[in-house]
């Protein structure tokens, strides 16, 4: 049988735990079977895990992002498709061998859920999830009708849950369907009577379908509640700051593959926000194709909590030459990225996502995060003081340089409707 070679795979993904009392939930590894260092461990392994081949990934040259992206002592995400590549029933029995033993191989379950194809099957998914999660599975016993409804946010919870019809399969009875979004409704509601300190998020639906899709409803109650507790925890406070923040580890990251890319994002004034429903959902909002969103899973679960960032930060990287063609204005460059393109080829972007992560983990990146949440504070105070002396001020002619085109027809705006409103319109730009 061929196995994985776990000499390819970022240690970062390997087993893990998360000291939640720290600022950015450190890292610590155990159960490595070599000695080799984080500097050379700077690829996934990127196995194939099916006997057919996806015609996106075959066709598909590299972008002059992926060519580009040459990370200290990486080799080429298209060699690391050349190597150890176990067929689709091979890595199967790996599976199976490795939920068998006693106790449970969580590393070899995480290497297959990172490799190429990830978790083969949605059957295999229920089964490897839980052991990923750390979940000791029991039955749960879901509240009344009647208490769920009582929660504070019950009814934004009912109307998203309403509108997530594109979510589930085409196809299904409308029964069932009306059936599964009951105990959607049920599942999210329970998780958050049980852990008040979570607030509620729209987005959080599309996280909470897909388990559901695939475990049933008690088991993607207990994977959505520890989910709550661990990735998706810095979503779920009452403000949106902790979110931001990750958000704002994706322009210092372009920086470090393609200054020329960040200078162009940063001048267009696009900043990060596109992607906002990218991060909160784990992809399952913006991406049509049921496979491609568990197969990401697969990938999150396995990996630290910062890991949808990161791909996030690959997916703009492979778009590069297409984003430095568009016109260098926030509505033209916005419009482009929040548009995810169907065609993706994921297995590679997976595979740069983790190189990114090895060479430039979160705790490395902090400082540079820090200032450049500095300099943003900075030029927001800037704008709302330009703001406030176009309301006071005698002269209704002068347009600051920095503005776009956009934010001049918007500073126009604001002399009508006065700086609450232009505040509201800046922050909802830059946040949502």
């Amino acid at each position: 049988m061929a196995e994985l070679e776990t000499n390819h795979l970022p240690e970062v993904c390997r087993d893990k735990m998360y000291s939640n009392d720290s600022k950015h939930r450190t890292l610590s590894v155990s159960g490595t079977t070599d000695n080799i260092g984080i500097r050379q461990r700077r690829r996934l392994h990127a196995g194939q895990t099916d006997n057919h081949t996806d015609d996106d990934e075959v066709k598909s040259s590299p972008t002059k992002a992926d060519r580009n992206l040459s990370l200290p002592g990486k080799q080429s995400a298209a060699c690391a498709y050349c190597k150890g590549i176990p067929t689709t029933r091979q890595k199967y029995l790996l599976i199976v061998k490795a939920l068998q033993s006693d106790p449970i191989d969580v590393i070899t379950l995480k290497q297959c859920a990172i490799s190429r194809g990830g978790l083969i099957s949605d059957e295999l998914r229920a089964k490897v999830w839980p052991h990923l999660l750390g979940i000791e599975v029991t039955q749960v016993k879901f509240l009344p009708e009647s208490s769920l409804m009582k929660y504070r946010e019950y009814k934004q919870v009912l109307l998203d849950v309403n509108r997530s019809l594109k979510r589930f399969p085409p196809g299904m009875e409308e029964s069932q369907r009306l059936g599964m979004q009951d105990e959607m409704v049920s599942i999210i509601v329970q998780v958050l009577h049980n852990n008040p300190e979570l607030c509620y998020y729209q987005g959080y639906h599309d996280i909470a379908v897909t388990f559901l899709l695939v475990t049933g409803q008690s088991l993607a109650y207990q994977i959505l509640e520890k989910l709550s507790n661990e990735h998706l925890k810095d979503f779920m406070y009452k403000t949106m700051e902790k979110t931001t923040t990750i958000l704002d580890y994706m322009l210092p990251l372009i920086g470090k593959s393609s200054p020329e890319l960040r200078q162009f994002m940063e001048r267009s004034g696009v900043g990060t926000i596109f992607c906002l429903s990218w991060l909160i959902t784990w992809f399952g909002h913006v991406l049509p194709d049921f496979k491609h969103v568990v197969r990401l899973y697969d990938f999150f679960i396995a990996c630290h909590p910062f890991m949808p960032i990161y791909l996030a930060t690959a997916i703009v990287l492979h778009r590069e030459s297409e984003i430095l063609e568009c016109e260098c204005d926030m509505a033209m460059v916005h419009h482009l990225l929040s548009k995810i393109p169907a065609d993706l080829p994921f297995e590679r972007l997976i595979t740069i996502a983790g190189d990114l992560f090895i060479s430039y983990p979160p705790t490395d990146l902090e400082p540079e995060v820090i200032l450049y949440r500095k300099n943003l504070e900075l030029k927001n105070e800037e704008n709302k003081e330009v703001v406030r002396r176009r309301n006071i001020g005698p002269s209704l002619s002068i347009t600051p340089r920095f503005i776009s085109k956009r934010g001049a027809a918007i500073w126009a705006l604001s002399a009508a409707v006065g700086v609450c409103a232009y505040v509201v319109y800046h922050y909802g730009v830059r946040w949502y």
